[in-house]
Formats: structure tokens, C-alpha cells, sequence
């Protein structure tokens, strides 16, 4: 009686065991069938399946489509290989082939076998005390086979329930790794879909490409020595894929520069993607750059490409660089460190291959000392730099620079105006182009529209510029010859916002070294308080 109910009991724990297990393979399966990313991918397999195996280490393996080669689709202990791995092995290794060739697990005693035999990332687990692989191969899909691989650091690490229990799971297993696999292909081609979708609307913003002459170097126009010198940079420079920092005052011609770079380089059949830092709010500016997944936050109702990602395999041009965010740069640098982003919400990076050309009016280096922009992104940009001569720099091509706006306006406006009076090319000669290049455009276009007849007699500068100049002749029969250099000096450094030397300091402006300029300051009794505006 006694041995026919303990035979009882144990029939019965034996069934509330398998019972139990029935229910943990449920549960597990149960989390594992609806998972079609990596993130719940890794939740699913870390913690829940390794508290029913008690592994230390687990990874699966994939073969290609001619199942030549396989790769690590996912690693508990390095969860970033997730289907991004792209290192191969040979599905004749001895070690693979040996589980997919084998209806059981495969047990693997790494203390067994020689280095040769095994696999670096096996090779690497051992560093870390694995002492025991077991090999249990998928199910599903038999033309790509999949591997599960356990790893030990004890010898009693895998039970027979806990084997049980995997095999239990294995088929679920097998049909999420192959569902994962596909969601990602498909994500591969939708970005690749939307990318083309995107680009109709990006050409039309795209720079015409014109023939170079000697006028005319894709929409740059000038003969002088100084904007020579930056044809030659440009023509230096074009064909690599160095990235380009362009700088220079505020409509010298900075964007036209960095188009003349994309059109002569191997991407000019491609579109240049152009970016205003200054123009896109900072809480907006990292999705503008990078993109964003749908649900990233508030108001993200869709994905979005960012630039970047539009621009792979061509240029971007990014203006103002020096209005970006510090808590973006950190990105930016990563960007030209790696070559690689992620779009907010993301859990993956991307590959890209971009040349960047950044341009800005500032001087990047007193905003690195000003703590405002960081030193190692303005080192990683600044490899090639150009600086634009201003207008004031290159005077012996107003004449040709006039002339062509004179043409181009006239056709625009439809006004038959073909010629400057002299006294109109003086006052032009005589005005100090604080707007440099694009104000002289501006203004030969407001004055064809006053002329009368088909000649300019008058060039029709901003009232406050004209004032200025009349106040200056009244003052000038009043004031020493000392005064009037001091006065001078002072409006071009308070103009530089008291910068003497660099490409954009008062000696520059005036024509004279630094040195000199600071000796005339010393002696004109200038100093820093009558900087103070």
C-alpha cells in the first residue's frame, strides 16, 4: 500500500513538473511570436530565457542564402551585433557544420579542442571562463539553418528540464529569428524607397551645373589674384573626399563655393543636400539632420529621413555652421568620426558615406575660446579650410561683377538698362560693401528699377549708408588729420566687434599688419574702454 502511493505521489509531482514546464514553454513562446524588432528580441531571450536555461552566455547563429557563410545574428553579452555583424564564417569551420549535421545538441569542451578549431567569438567567450558550448540547431528553416549556442562557464550548466525546455521553444525560436530578419530587410528597402521618394524634391533645389570659363567658375565670378587663389583650393580639393570648412564674411559667395567643390568632385551626378544651421530651431535641428522614428516624440507621426541619410554617397552642405547647438556637435562629431548616425527613437546606427562642407561667418576659433563651439569638431571640419576675399578685398572685379548683374537683372525685371554713367561706377568704387557681393546684386537690382533710360546714372545705396558718408564730409574740415585717423580706427575695430588680427580683424580691413595697426592704436591713445559700444 505504502509503495503504491508513493509510486502515486511521484507520478503525480512528476505531472505538476511537466505541467509547469508545458506552461513555461507557453509563456515563453507566447512573448517570443509577436517580436519583429531587435529590442524586443533581446528582452525576450535576456532575462526570460536565460532564467529558464541558466546559461551564461548565448548566441545564434545565421547562415547566408547559398549557406556558404554564417554570421552572429545575436549575442547576449553583445547585444549590438544584432543582425549588424558583419563579419562572415565559413559554414565548413568544423564547428557550425557540426550542429546543423547532427539531429542532437552538441556538446563542445573548449579545454578539448585547439585554438584552430575554434572560432575567434568563441575564442573571445573563453577569455571571459566559457569552458562549455552546447549546440542545438533550429528548426523551421531548413535552407538557412540557425544555431543556438549555450555557453558554460560549469560543467552542470544545462539540465535535462532545461534542455527540455529549449527544445520546447526551439521552433518558436526559429520562425522570430527568421521574423526579426525580415522586418529588418523590409526596413532596409522602405528607407531605401523613401530615400528615392525624396530626392525628386531635392533636385529641384539642386545648383545648375555650368560650364567653368574663365568668368565664370560654376557661378563664381571674378579675374582678380585673390579669387584665383580660391580656384586653385577649389580645384585642389574637389576630386577627394575631404571634408571642406569655407569662411568668410556674410554674402562673399560661401554656398556658390561649396557647389563649384560638389560639381567638380565624384558626386556632381548627385544631388548636394544643403543645410541652414541658423535656420532650423534648435529642438528641431537634430531630426532635420538625423531623421526620427515614428513615436520617437510629441508630434512624430511618421519616420523621417534626415539630411544626412539623403545625402549618402554625395555632399551636404552645412551653413552656419557655427549657429549649431553644443549639445549637437557632440553628434556632429561622431558623424565625422564614424561615418555613421541614428535617427532619434532608434536603437541602430547607420552607415553613411557623406562628404561634409561646413561654412560659416564666424571666427570659429574665438567661439572655441568662448567656449562656444567645441575644439575638437572645429579641428575635425577645419581640415581643408577656404576663406572668401570680401568685396573690399577684390575691387578690381567690381566692374565685372557689375556688368553681370546689370545683365541679369535687367533681363529679370524685363527693363532694357545695359550701362553704368561714370559717375555711377565711382560712387560704386567709393562705397565700402558691408554686404559684400550678394549687396551689390541686391542694390544694382533696386537701381534698375529707378533708371530711367537704358543707362544707370545713379547707384541708390541705403539711406543710412548716404547719411553716414555726408556726416563724414561735414566733419572733415573740422577734425585734425590725428582725429580723423583715430575716429577711423575705431569704427573698424568696434566693426570687428575688437578683433585686430585674423582673417576677419580690423588690420585686414584696413590694409596694414597687426603689428602696425596696434602701434597706431598705442599712439592715438585708443584702448580697450573706447572699444566698449
Amino acid at each position: 500500500m505504502e509503495k503504491n502511493n508513493a509510486a502515486t505521489d511521484a507520478l503525480l509531482k512528476n505531472l505538476q513538473e511537466r505541467e509547469r514546464e508545458q506552461s513555461l514553454i507557453f509563456s515563453v513562446c507566447n512573448s517570443l511570436a509577436p517580436v519583429t524588432d531587435s529590442i524586443g528580441f533581446s528582452q525576450v531571450i535576456n532575462p526570460r530565457l536565460r532564467e529558464l536555461l541558466n546559461f551564461d552566455d548565448l548566441i545564434v547563429c545565421t547562415t547566408d542564402a547559398d549557406e556558404q557563410q554564417y554570421s552572429i545574428f545575436y549575442q547576449c553579452s553583445d547585444t549590438t551585433t544584432l543582425q549588424k555583424s558583419k563579419i562572415f564564417y565559413n559554414t565548413a569551420d568544423g564547428f557550425f557544420n557540426c550542429c546543423t549535421a547532427s539531429a542532437d545538441n552538441i556538446v563542445f569542451e573548449l579545454s578539448q579542442m585547439t585554438k584552430k578549431q575554434l572560432p575567434d567569438y568563441i575564442q573571445k567567450a573563453q577569455l571571459s571562463g566559457i569552458r562549455y558550448v552546447i549546440g542545438i540547431p533550429l528548426p523551421y528553416k531548413k535552407k538557412q539553418p540557425s544555431i543556438v549556442f549555450l555557453l558554460y562557464k560549469k560543467p552542470d550548466g544545462l539540465s535535462r528540464q532545461a534542455a527540455r525546455l529549449l527544445k520546447g521553444v526551439a521552433t518558436q525560436l526559429s520562425i522570430t529569428v527568421l521574423n526579426v530578419s525580415l522586418a529588418q530587410k523590409w526596413e532596409v528597402m522602405e528607407t531605401e524607397l523613401e530615400v528615392l521618394r525624396s530626392k525628386p524634391q531635392e533636385e529641384k533645389l539642386a545648383p545648375k551645373k555650368q560650364e567653368i570659363t574663365e568668368d565664370n567658375f560654376s557661378g563664381i565670378i571674378g579675374r582678380c589674384s585673390t579669387i584665383q587663389k580660391v580656384f586653385d583650393l577649389i580645384n585642389r580639393v574637389a576630386y577627394s573626399e575631404t571634408n571642406v570648412l569655407v569662411m568668410g564674411e556674410t554674402g562673399t559667395g560661401k554656398e556658390l563655393i561649396a557647389c563649384a567643390i560638389h560639381q567638380n568632385s565624384p558626386y556632381r551626378d548627385k544631388t548636394m543636400i544643403k543645410v541652414n544651421c541658423a535656420a532650423i530651431p534648435a529642438h528641431l535641428i537634430e531630426s532635420e539632420l538625423f531623421g526620427h522614428e515614428k513615436g520617437s516624440f510629441t508630434g512624430a507621426t511618421d519616420r523621417r529621413i534626415g539630411k544626412f541619410e539623403l545625402a549618402n554617397n554625395s555632399t551636404i552642405f552645412l551653413d552656419e555652421i557655427g549657429e549649431l547647438p553644443l549639445e549637437l556637435q557632440a553628434k556632429m562629431l561622431r558623424v565625422l568620426q564614424e561615418r555613421e548616425i541614428e535617427r532619434i527613437g532608434a536603437s541602430s546606427t547607420i552607415k553613411i558615406n557623406v562628404r561634409i562642407i561646413a561654412a560659416t561667418n564666424r571666427d570659429l576659433l574665438t567661439e572655441v575660446a568662448e567656449g562656444r563651439f567645441r575644439s575638437d569638431l572645429y579641428y575635425r571640419l577645419n581640415v581643408y579650410p577656404i576663406v572668401i576675399p570680401s568685396l573690399r578685398e577684390r575691387m578690381e572685379d567690381l566692374p565685372l561683377l557689375s556688368n553681370y548683374f546689370l545683365t541679369y537683372h535687367a533681363a529679370k525685371t524685363g527693363k532694357n538698362v545695359v550701362k553704368f554713367s561714370h559717375k555711377a561706377m565711382e560712387g560704386m568704387a567709393a562705397y565700402h560693401w558691408p554686404g559684400n557681393v550678394r549687396e551689390l546684386g541686391n542694390i544694382i537690382e533696386r537701381s534698375i528699377l529707378y533708371a530711367k533710360g537704358d543707362t544707370i546714372k545713379e547707384v541708390h545705396f541705403p539711406k543710412t549708408e548716404t547719411n553716414a558718408q555726408n556726416s563724414s564730409e561735414d566733419e572733415f574740415y573740422i577734425m585734425s588729420l590725428q582725429d580723423v585717423e583715430k575716429d577711423h580706427i575705431l569704427k573698424v575695430v568696434k566693426k570687428c566687434n575688437g578683433r585686430i588680427s585674423g582673417p576677419y580683424g580690423a588690420a585686414v580691413l584696413l590694409g596694414i599688419p597687426a603689428t602696425t595697426l596696434i602701434s597706431k592704436m598705442q599712439k592715438l591713445g585708443i584702448k580697450k574702454m573706447h572699444l566698449v559700444r
